[in-house]
Parts: C-alpha cells; structure tokens; sequence
C-alpha cells in the first residue's frame, strides 16, 4: 500500500484544503495523505460520522469535519463557506462526494431517483465550485474533481445515470479551466477506475466484482491509496503549474485513452 509520511512535496504544507466525501474510499485517502504534507483538511462527511471522527482522531491538528448532504439544493455552498471559515481561506478544493444510489436500469427508475443522483453528483460539484471560486482567485488555487472511467464507458449495469453524471464532471473540468485561468486558478480531474471501495461493497456483486477485476490488464482492482498521487500532483504547483483541464486515469490499464 502506497504511503505518503515519508514522502514531501513542501507547496503542500500549511495550504487550507477542503474535500468533499472525505470520510470513507477515495476521499478518506485523500485526506489523511494532505494532512501528512501539512495541509489543513476539511474532511466533508454526510453520512459515516463515525468513520469521519475516527479520521479526524488520527490527526486532529490538521483535519476537522463538516457535516453536510450535498444532495440537498444549498447545501454544497453553506459547506464551502463553513470550510472556508474553519480554516481561514481556501487554497484548494477537491470535489470528491457522489454516489450511484442503487443500480436501477433506466426504465425502471423510481421517481424522484434522477433529480437526487444528479443533484449528488453534478449540481454539488458545480455548486461547490461556484461558492469556492472567491477564495481560490484570492489564493490562486486549484480544483481537482474525481470523476470515474463510467464518464468514458457508458457505466455498467443499472450504473447508467451516475456514468451520465461524470461525464458532466468531467465535461466541466475542461470548461471551468478555461474559464478560470484568468482568475489563477487550475482545475483538473482524477478518473478512478475499479477501486476497493465502500461503493463497490455496496453496489458491486462479489462475483462481478471479481470478474471485472481479472479483465484489468493489472489483474487486480486498486486501492484508494493508489489514487492519492494524481491528486497531490495536480495540486502541487510545483509538480503541475502548467498543467489544467486535464483528466488523470488511474485504472490498472483498464482504459487506455
């Protein structure tokens, strides 16, 4: 499993991050490993407030929580100004939190299913960009997306709708870079691909899972820790100042653009 103590990418140190969905998967990883630069975290949570706790336990100087459901209209802008308040400005934003919600096929979607999977998914991460926006230009700082390797493939099963909803992800990194270059600020995407996660456990079969994960050319699905590097390096402006409206894929060769 990668580790990032012993590892410093100094630009990092005492910068003031937010990351929504920070408190399981992907996001959790992304947390502890700013923290272990120096950074000042954020760690957004709706849901799994014990896990938050527990993370903000292993590092109580550098990562406090926010409690939000930013499937809610509103919520995504009261969470960035409450981060921003918690930790005086905002050099960078991760926007991480979503979710598929359930595997329904289209036709069988229950009402009110599309409004909550997009307002999760796509409304938050424009939101939450928006209402971010002041500080990152004061600062001259930087958004990093996730968005997934279903924004290319379409989604698997009853996974149509969420795919549809990173495509949108991704779609805005390209146009928020260049709308915000102006400002000073990056923005970029990670694109995880089959990853070891809360989500997967969830809504994943174990024998689908497993299937999937021998079509990897690694052979393997990834840990969430294995994605933590394309996000310390596209917000390091040392490592990636000249690099924005790009989307990484960490995959296992599972998508080769």
């Amino acid at each position: 499993m990668p580790s990032f103590e012993h590892m410093r990418i100094s630009d990092l140190a005492g910068t003031k991050v937010l990351v929504t969905g920070g408190s399981t998967g992907i996001g959790a990883a992304v947390v502890r490993a700013f923290a272990a630069q120096g950074a000042h975290v954020v760690a957004h949570y709706n849901e799994s407030e014990a896990q938050a706790r527990a993370l903000s336990a292993e590092c109580p100087d550098r990562i406090s929580l926010v409690q939000a459901d930013l499937s809610e209209a509103g919520s995504a802008v009261r969470l960035v100004r409450a981060a921003a308040d918690k930790l005086g400005g905002l050099d960078g934003l991760i926007n991480n939190a979503g979710g598929m919600l359930g595997r329904i096929k289209t036709v069988d979607m229950p009402p009110g299913h599309f409004d909550r999977v997009v307002d999760l998914n796509a409304r938050s991460v424009w939101d939450a960009t928006l209402a971010a926006h002041p500080f990152l230009k004061q600062t001259g700082g930087y958004v990093v997306n996730t968005s997934s390797i279903a924004a290319r493939t379409g989604g698997g099963a009853g996974a149509v709708l969420y795919a549809a909803t990173k495509s949108f992800v991704s779609s805005l990194t390209r146009g928020h870079a260049k709308e915000f270059v102006a400002d000073g600020i990056r923005v970029n995407a990670v694109a995880p691909g089959l990853i070891q996660t809360p989500f997967h456990d969830k809504y994943t079969p174990p024998d689908i899972l497993a299937a999937q994960a021998a079509a990897i050319p690694m052979g393997r699905a990834g840990l969430p820790e294995e994605c933590v590097g394309a996000f310390l390096f596209l917000a390091s402006p040392t490592l990636s100042g000249y690099i924005t409206g790009q989307i990484i894929e960490v995959n296992g060769g599972q998508w080769m653009p």
